[in-house]
């Protein structure tokens, strides 16, 4: 590796241990040093009628017909983001054998709850009813997302209201995958977010932690023990006692040396050895959602 892409990579692991991560961000700096000879990719496909309404994926290049699918979400307080910042996420899947669905939804001041977990739901419909012409297997679906699109992802698998207003349901995904997400966070502390939940009138039903049953598909929640956005132990250790009340599977890991953003950041080939982030949700994803013990890819 040259010696200004190591420096710039180092100044990228630094914004990122701090937390940083924007639309302006090191995510470019990611995507320029990410190898994309391992996908055949399919982009800018509509799911709904917003522009927003916009999605791609990413399958595996020399992968089998039928490869399982992982549906992305990624954060940014439900007032930023764009998929192709996350260009990176698709293609470590993809190179892991998985089928990659990024998709876009709206957005505050566009939007406020629960317009993005509509969209959000919007696209998993999609993915389960359309995906197999482009080689995923529609029942082998999993919902992932970081931050905000971690929400996102939870209500979609916890609240069944959202896909069954798409004529689907969370019995039909096989597992969701939970990065530094926010499941709990009444009352709302952080200024960006409060508009967006009506704050101070902010929902109880809007919170996925009330929407835990024993019908929920089974989960793998990671998150950072330095994460200083999202308050982990609430988050992610309520959220999965929660979850073992009912008996449903779910996996709780915590690393200690990855912050709120280089959590997804260690998605990204050079900065993997943060942690391995990325080998967890595929070891969940081969592994049925922890239904069969398998070896990662």
């Amino acid at each position: 590796m040259a010696m200004a892409t190591k420096i710039l990579l180092g100044s990228v692991v630094a914004l990122l241990l701090a937390g940083t991560l924007s639309a302006c961000s090191p995510l470019r700096v990611i995507n320029a040093v990410t190898p994309g000879s391992a996908s055949d990719k399919h982009l800018d496909i509509s799911y709904g009628s917003d522009p927003r309404n916009r999605l791609d994926i990413y399958r595996p290049r020399d992968g089998k017909s039928a490869a399982p699918v992982v549906v992305f979400f990624y954060g940014g307080s439900w007032n930023m983001g764009s998929r192709a910042d996350y260009a990176f996420v698709g293609e470590a899947l993809a190179a892991r054998g998985i089928v990659a669905v990024l998709a876009d939804y709206r957005l505050y001041p566009q939007v406020r709850y629960p317009a993005f977990v509509e969209d959000s739901a919007e696209a998993v419909a999609w993915t389960l009813k359309d995906i197999q012409r482009y080689g995923g297997d529609p029942e082998k679906v999993f919902v992932m997302g970081h931050s905000a699109g971690a929400y996102n992802a939870a209500m979609v698998a916890l609240d069944a209201r959202w896909l069954a207003a798409q004529g689907a349901s969370p019995t039909a995904l096989r597992g969701w995958i939970g990065l530094a997400g926010p499941y709990d966070f009444l009352p709302i502390e952080n200024p960006e977010v409060r508009p967006v939940f009506f704050y101070p009138d902010s929902p109880p039903e809007s919170q996925p932690i009330r929407h835990v049953t024993a019908s929920a598909p089974p989960a793998l929640l990671v998150a950072s023990h330095t994460d200083k956005i999202v308050n982990a132990t609430r988050n992610t250790g309520g959220l999965s006692t929660s979850l073992r009340s009912l008996a449903v599977p779910v996996e709780e890991v915590y690393f200690d040396s990855t912050s709120h953003a280089s959590l997804i950041g260690a998605f990204a080939w050079p900065l993997r050895g943060l942690a391995p982030v990325l080998d967890k949700v595929v070891e969940f994803v081969d592994s049925d959602g922890g239904r069969d013990v398998k070896m990662a890819r």
